[in-house]
């Protein structure tokens, strides 16, 4: 038989306990609060190193799904007001903060999420034991199955709490990509006046301002903050309630309205149930909406920081049109080398989201019949994608963007020794003769007002 290997944890030391489930007896670490199910899993998915408790919004959101189950439980009469009362209490207590430690199956997990279920059962199984003045595992007075799992199964309390901790997330997500976008275009209007050299395809085009360029900035990102809104809309529809497969069974009548009443009361957002919970138990639709539009907001931060470091290179020998923030030494041997160390981050940030929704996608697509196993790599990485993000945008707002000065007289010389005015002579001279100018001014390293007056051509060059 498999045995354990003692975690040490927060309140978990060598001591043990021996537990029982119906694969046969497990040794559990006297101080955890979970028991033999998690432990299990504890030992059997030592995969990421990265734990349900280094979620907190995860523990949150699991929290919440509970407590709401409890109040239905009891309000549908299956659950004695004294056992739903010591649920309720134990979940405000882990919505505080408290006892997130003893969360530690991996992220990673096969069995569709039922070891992260139960870890939620368990604990609080455990800590409602502790507070009626019972002893841990003493399951007869109140049952992590029984009791704190009533009317529920990992197939709705799991996807459930996915939609809910990605949803926890989104105010400071939120927060975090409207200050870049302000950041910008403070950007653009302290720019406004500065003329310069547009270009497209590296090849100089026609001018425009400083102000225009970071402007654009500003208003791409303000598009995602509305697509990101409107796209977690979509994580509002909940299959709670549908237990096994999305077919209620093990419910009392009218349970799925109750509880996910009360979880749009406990929780504060606009919870609805699924129209088909069958179809609900199974589909990742949401999960990679959502994630696609995370890939969508990394592949614009990533291009607008692709955009800095071009601009501010050099600092003489390249673009050099702005002045982004020294943070730190660039080099080990090259002395006085700043890089652009912050766009740099972002970029890469940027890389992990668009694997990341690659996974998403993947994970999706897997499922078979009536259940997605494959959720908890799905919910690692959008969870990862948000957190990295957000950090990304809070990075490249405080250390890069509000910093950023530009470089006004470099922005002239090289606009003013540029073709872009070319474009400009066209309703005036037609698009033969200007190309004719700009050809001439290239050939003889002249500006084009001075390639017109060599070449005989009276035009007005617009500044």
């Amino acid at each position: 038989m498999l045995q354990p290997v003692v975690a040490h944890q927060s309140g978990v030391g060598s001591e043990t306990r021996t537990e029982r489930d119906s694969l046969g007896v497990y040794e559990v670490p006297e101080g955890a609060l979970y028991g033999v199910h998690t432990a299990r899993a504890r030992d059997n998915f030592r995969i990421s190193g990265l734990s349900l408790h280094q979620f907190p919004e995860m523990v949150q959101a699991l929290a919440m799904v509970k407590k709401a189950s409890a109040r239905a439980n009891r309000m549908l009469g299956v659950l004695s007001l004294e056992k739903a009362a010591v649920i309720e209490a134990v979940c405000d207590e882990l919505l505080a903060g408290k006892h997130h430690d003893h969360f530690i199956v991996d992220m990673i997990q096969g069995g569709a999420g039922t070891s992260t279920n139960m870890n939620a059962n368990e604990v609080i199984a455990n800590l409602g034991l502790l507070e009626l003045g019972f002893s841990k595992g003493e399951c007869q007075h109140l049952h992590p199955n029984d009791d704190v799992n009533k009317s529920q199964s990992t197939n709705d309390v799991y996807p459930t709490a996915l939609r809910l901790a990605i949803l926890l997330n989104m105010q400071a997500f939120t927060q975090e990509h409207q200050r870049l976008c302000d950041a910008f275009e403070a950007n653009a209007l302290e720019f406004d006046g500065i003329a310069k050299l547009g270009r497209t395809q590296l090849q100089d085009a026609v001018p425009m301002t400083l102000g225009q360029e970071f402007r654009s900035f500003s208003n791409t990102i303000e598009e995602d903050i509305e697509r990101l809104r409107d796209t977690s809309r979509l994580l509002w529809e909940v299959n709670l309630g549908g237990t096994a497969i999305g077919t209620g069974v093990n419910t009392p009548a009218n349970y799925a309205e109750v509880a996910v009443g009360e979880l749009r009361r406990i929780s504060g957002f606009p919870l609805r149930s699924a129209r088909n919970l069958v179809e609900a138990s199974s589909d990742l639709g949401a999960f990679v909406a959502f994630s696609g539009i995370l890939k969508r907001v990394a592949v614009k931060l990533s291009k607008i920081c692709n955009d800095l470091r071009l601009l501010s290179s050099g600092p003489r020998s390249g673009f050099g049109e702005i002045r982004l923030p020294p943070v730190q030494a660039g080099s080990s041997i090259m002395p006085g080398k700043v890089n652009p160390v912050i766009p740099e981050v972002v970029n890469q940030i940027a890389f992990q989201v668009i694997g990341n929704d690659l996974t998403v996608t993947m994970a999706a697509e897997a499922g078979q019949l009536q259940l997605n196993a494959m959720k908890p790599v799905a919910i690692l990485n959008i969870l990862q994608s948000l957190r990295i993000l957000k950090s990304g945008m809070a990075c490249l707002t405080d250390r890069c963007v509000l910093g950023i000065e530009a470089d006004e007289a470099r922005c002239h010389f090289l606009l003013n020794n540029s073709l872009a005015y070319a474009t400009s002579l066209v309703p005036e001279i037609g698009y033969e003769r200007a190309a004719q100018a700009a050809k001439y001014a290239l050939a003889k390293n002249l500006s084009i007002s001075e390639a017109l007056i060599e070449l005989g051509i009276e035009a007005t060059v617009s500044n």
